[in-house]
């Protein structure tokens, strides 16, 4: 894809990772459509650093649960450009429980993070597809997490849903080709306000020096980290679809004994 002067939605991209994958798509010339649920004053902080790139945007608030809010970003979309090349599924919730204590999530708590983490990446998607396919094909990337692969995260429903949506990735890269390629970006531990209001700050800072040195390449992983990747399944991947890709310093592979020679 030739991002100079193509369309992207990204969903959730107030701040963290969204908000990196919006600036580095305007960086190379794309027009960005910033969405945000609540952050306004975050959304418009991105809105402006995007179009200080010399972009065109569009911000639009809209909760990617409810399916009238992703046909209406859609159709804004397409009354303003008339084009949708590009999809990141970024917008996401959940609720931090520790995974030993069974009683800390609801049935609710479940319905809850699904209708963002699984429903709300299958509607935009659907809204899109039809839009992407007229133009001549496209690209949807999803951020999922290393929680989905490994069962670890900030609670078991967020866990299960990224499980789901990487399975989902799968589904959708078979149901859109050959026109749209559906990738999906696995995130491990991402520096930022949202694991650290999650996890509180004395527990974030462990956890970051843990990144430091207790993973393969020895980092932790920053929003920026993963927007590359994200960004290079929409412009360089061109001959790859339904990938679930691991970013997370090598935290999956955990650190291999050393053995003499």
């Amino acid at each position: 894809m030739d991002l100079q002067g193509a369309v992207t939605i990204v969903t959730g991209s107030a701040t963290g990772v969204g908000a990196a994958c919006a600036q580095l798509l305007a960086n190379k010339g794309c027009n960005v459509v910033i969405n945000y649920s609540r952050s306004a004053n975050e959304a418009k902080a991105t809105q402006a650093a995007c179009e200080n790139a010399g972009v065109e945007t569009l911000l639009v608030q809209a909760d990617v649960s409810s399916d009238e809010d992703c046909r209406r970003m859609v159709a804004e979309a397409m009354e303003k450009w008339g084009r949708i090349d590009g999809l990141i599924n970024n917008a996401g919730t959940t609720k931090f429980v520790n995974h030993r204590d069974l009683d800390g999530l609801s049935a609710q708590d479940f319905i809850d993070i699904y209708s963002v983490n699984v429903i709300g990446v299958y509607q935009m998607t659907r809204a899109v597809a039809p839009h992407m396919k007229s133009g001549g094909g496209g690209s949807v990337v999803n951020i999922s997490s290393v929680a989905g692969v490994m069962g670890g995260g900030s609670s078991i429903a967020y866990a299960a849903s990224k499980g789901a949506l990487n399975t989902m990735t799968l589904s959708l890269a078979r149901a859109l080709g050959p026109e749209i390629r559906v990738n999906t970006v696995c995130p491990g531990f991402i520096q930022g306000r949202w694991l650290r209001g999650g996890m509180g700050e004395s527990n974030y800072d462990a956890a970051v020096e843990r990144q430091k040195t207790a993973t393969p390449l020895q980092r932790a992983g920053t929003p920026e980290d993963m927007a590359e990747v994200a960004v290079w399944f929409l412009e360089g991947a061109s001959h790859v679809t339904g990938e679930i890709m691991m970013v997370d310093s090598g935290s999956h592979l955990g650190v291999a004994p050393l053995t003499a020679r």
